[in-house]
């Protein structure tokens, strides 16, 4: 099995991808196959990190990339010598951190042929940290290659982007990630169908709802709030529901994340009792913005699955006007989305989804998510 049999429905990116490892295991240099910088782009949940770090993977590995070798499985565990996977649990990734990654990329590979860095989320480059990151990718080290992924082309500089070979991903079908959650995590046949259709072609996504109970229950409250938008007192009172809803759940994601990492960081700076040696407590000060900043991101990614649920819903009801319900997503709201269908016309239904949208672009751009989703919920009812 190779280390690209876990992306899901992209045989040309995979075949693009091997023909570069290919290429870098015999120093070619007739062939434009290997280059230093690459961008990955695809929608949420088509795979894009995990193709980069896959690839990451087979350059690293003396078989180019039989998954087993330790090389392999440290590199997708991020403990490899000589790859850097660079996620950003905050808003954005600033220049400190771009500087002292450039720093690092600039050391030969230890123990194997190749530095790489993979950067998950290079739409979240600040534009100081996006300019210090095109003058090393213009500059390239002989050894290095930087991976990036970011959702769409538009979402990278274009001095960045002119510089990468670029790889788009597609969305994968329903069967394929129904397939992959029946053979690789064991889902019923009936489980895995309805959560890869609501999951909109997202493989986390999908296999979050088809594992975890407390997804799928979240799920359907979301469902339900349009059924109950009649004024704009309702609208408010959905809106407060959806934000605190996301809060809670940031809450309970981030609590035991940020005790240990606290704890961690005291024990490395010598906590004896409530004192820490000179600098520790500046130290604690910086981790707990860190985490106060992953929190809020993790609110914003939480309002934004919410919005997506939201869309599906929506777009069954459209298909309903048209006549159609063999194709519906959310079949078990059936009657109910009969019901709401026949209240409005398709062209107002057209209205909300373009509404839905917008406010995940706003969201995205740092709209205020309160003020935000009541503005939405005044839109839908």
């Amino acid at each position: 099995m190779s280390v690209f049999s876990s992306l899901i429905d992209q045989t040309e990116v995979i075949k693009v991808l091997q023909e570069a490892v290919m290429a870098s295991r015999n120093n070619s240099d007739t062939t434009q196959a290997m280059t230093h910088a690459w961008l990955f782009t695809g929608p949420p949940g088509s795979g894009r990190s995990n193709a980069a770090v896959a690839f990451a993977a087979a350059l690293v590995c003396k078989e180019g990339g039989c998954s087993k070798c330790n090389d392999c499985m440290s590199t997708i565990t991020g403990s490899h010598a000589d790859v850097e996977l660079i996620k950003t649990e905050g808003l954005s990734i600033k220049i400190d951190e771009i500087r002292e990654l450039i720093s690092r990329a600039s050391w030969a590979p230890s123990v194997s042929n190749w530095r790489v860095v993979v950067i998950e989320d290079a739409d979240r480059l600040t534009d100081s940290a996006a300019n210090a990151l095109l003058k090393v990718i213009e500059e390239p080290g002989l050894r290095t290659v930087w991976l990036l992924c970011a959702p769409t082309l538009t979402d990278v500089l274009p001095t960045i982007r002119s510089r990468c070979r670029h790889l788009s991903l597609r969305t994968p079908s329903t069967k394929a990630i129904s397939n992959l959650l029946v053979t690789r995590d064991g889902a019923d046949p009936k489980v895995a169908d309805f959560v890869a259709r609501a999951s909109g072609g997202h493989i986390g996504r999908a296999r979050y709802l088809a594992t975890d109970a407390s997804a799928k229950e979240n799920r359907e409250n979301i469902l339900r709030l349009p059924f109950m938008l009649k004024d704009i007192a309702s609208a408010f009172t959905a809106a407060q529901v959806l934000v605190e809803s996301a809060k809670k759940e940031a809450l309970t994601d981030s609590e035991k994340k940020d005790e240990v990492e606290i704890s961690k960081l005291k024990q490395a700076w010598g906590s004896t009792g409530s004192k820490l040696v000179a600098g520790g407590s500046k130290a604690i000060k910086e981790l707990e913005k860190e985490q106060k900043s992953r929190s809020t991101r993790m609110v914003r990614d939480y309002l934004d699955r919410a919005l997506l649920d939201l869309a599906t819903l929506y777009r069954d009801i459209l298909l309903v006007q048209s006549g159609s319900t063999d194709s519906l997503i959310n079949q078990d709201l059936t009657d109910q989305i009969k019901k709401l269908a026949a209240s409005q016309s398709p062209e107002k239904t057209l209205k909300k989804i373009e509404a839905i949208l917008k406010a995940r672009i706003n969201l995205a751009q740092n709209a205020a998510p309160l003020l935000l989703i009541e503005a939405l919920m005044c839109e839908l009812r």
